[in-house]
């Protein structure tokens, strides 16, 4: 049975937020939750396995400012996501409304991200004096992660998928 309401109450339910602060607290998965996570591991193990090689080949250095940038992109993307999770429970609570409100605090948070992750990577770069390049190298395995999680996602067996 079709019903008007676009997203039904279980998606809500779904969402919810548990004490940890992972979602969703009542056990069942979501679509894309798993792809998720398997950016999230795959950012540390890419920018780490980078950093291991080029502090072997290379620099020490450049090794550290690699797996830094991979640390910040992690938090980048935990952060990224844990907002996601709160809008999408802000706007499925208010779905009833005309005009859903966002809470400015979400605004501010998405700001604040960037803002920290930038500052972080000023401090790193001016005071521990790691290369600016190995950060931004670091900071792009969250990019290779998710090609490789996409690429995965599309060459797995059909029947394994939702």
């Amino acid at each position: 049975m079709l019903s008007d309401d676009p997203i039904p109450s279980s998606a809500a339910n779904a969402h919810s937020v548990d004490a940890s602060g992972d979602s969703p607290a009542n056990g069942a998965q979501l679509l894309g939750e798993e792809t998720e996570r398997r950016i999230a591991w795959l950012t540390l193990g890419i920018g780490f396995l980078a950093a291991l090689i080029v502090g072997v080949v290379y620099r020490r250095d450049w090794a550290v400012g690699i797996a830094a940038g991979a640390a910040l992109a992690w938090l980048n993307f935990r952060w990224l996501a844990q907002g996601l999770d709160a809008l999408v429970v802000d706007s499925t609570v208010q779905n009833s409304s005309q005009k859903p409100q966002v809470p400015i605090v979400t605004y501010f948070l998405a700001a604040f991200r960037y803002a920290l992750i930038a500052l972080c990577v000023y401090g790193i770069f001016k005071f521990l004096s790691i290369p600016l390049v190995s950060l931004l190298l670091g900071l792009c395995s969250l990019g290779a992660a998710t090609i490789a999680a996409s690429i995965y996602e599309i060459a797995k067996p059909l029947k394994t998928r939702p």
